[in-house]
């Protein structure tokens, strides 16, 4: 998912990446795994809610009024191919020898054709 983050932000002349990752809530938010999913990327990666509670998250998403779409019930990547024990602490070394089997490059430019573009004003 980063690296498509990261073609389409350069296409918006982006100079960076924000993501809600909250250090620790799920698997791939371990240090280890966020070090790993970060290594594919050359853009810088801003994280302002690295340290927050999920609750103070979810009260934030609340004021500004992101929280009843953030629970919306939706098939992504993550319901889709979870593993049953995740792991989380990955090795770039590791994740390199499994993604050599796959078509990376393919995989992206089919979920990029998929985009759906959303606009929020407040």
């Amino acid at each position: 998912m980063f690296r498509i983050a990261e073609q389409v932000a350069r296409e918006n002349n982006a100079k960076a990446l924000v993501t809600g990752e909250s250090l620790g809530q799920v698997a791939s938010q371990t240090l280890e795994n966020i070090e790993v999913i970060s290594d594919v990327v050359s853009m810088p990666i801003f994280r302002p809610l690295i340290g927050t509670d999920k609750i103070d998250i979810m009260e934030q998403a609340k004021k500004i009024g992101t929280y009843d779409i953030s629970k919306l019930p939706y098939e992504d990547c993550c319901s889709l191919f979870v593993p049953k024990h995740p792991k989380t602490k990955a090795r770039i070394a590791e994740v390199e020898f499994i993604e050599k089997d796959f078509n990376i490059n393919k995989l992206a430019e089919g979920a990029r054709s998929k985009i759906e573009k959303e606009i929020f004003n407040n």
